[in-house]
């Protein structure tokens, strides 16, 4: 039986995109393969982010590529985006489940027990990490707890933080189901990166 395929998670930094042209990279992201674009742009105020959030979701239709916004089920909802992604010290995951239940809900979360909480509290798949050092996240959980929550947690465990072609095949070896990254989608063809990500180790 062929193991399922990676699911690979675009997270938007606007400034670091030429042009800022989030859309414009959506689009060919979700073209070449990646499931999912969360829209993590903590500084625009209200308006200004549901309207990227819009123009991110016009750019992914008609591909499989879902969209996920950082924080803010509210944006989501009425910019037609598919999910959420709620961080460790954001809204509650049990209550954003009850007022929008439309919304695929996925969560931060950074340590074994956080991942255990937020599958209890209804999470969809959790995001763990940072897995490997970062810049401005030097303390890494490393491979062995991404291994622990992946065999502990029913629910879909992806792993975010350092991860590059070099890395990913030890992220899957460990039962990571997802890869979420915002450098390794900035640098390079997008295709081969998408194909780098998810190659079996």
């Amino acid at each position: 039986m062929k193991a399922p395929e990676t699911a690979l998670t675009l997270v938007s930094d606007r400034r670091r995109v030429p042009g800022e042209d989030l859309p414009g990279l959506a689009r060919a992201a979700a073209r070449a393969g990646v499931d999912f674009v969360q829209v993590r742009e903590k500084d625009l105020p209200g308006r200004a982010l549901r309207d990227l959030v819009a123009a991110v979701v016009g750019a992914v239709e008609g591909t499989a590529c879902r969209v996920l916004v950082n924080g803010r089920p509210d944006v989501a909802r009425v910019a037609g985006a598919h999910g959420v992604q709620l961080p460790e010290d954001g809204l509650a995951l049990a209550d954003v489940k009850r007022a929008f239940p439309g919304l695929l809900l996925a969560a931060s979360r950074h340590t074994l027990e956080g991942a255990r909480r937020a599958e209890d509290e209804g999470a969809d798949f959790v995001v763990l990490g940072p897995v490997f050092t970062t810049p401005g996240k030097e303390r890494a959980l490393g491979i062995e707890a991404l291994a622990s929550a992946a065999g502990a947690l029913r629910i879909p465990v992806h792993a975010i933080g350092g991860i590059d072609a070099r890395t990913a095949p030890s992220v899957i070896a460990a039962g990571a189901a997802g890869i979420a990254a915002i450098r390794a989608f900035l640098e390079g063809r997008l295709q081969e990166t998408v194909r780098a990500l998810r190659a079996r180790p």
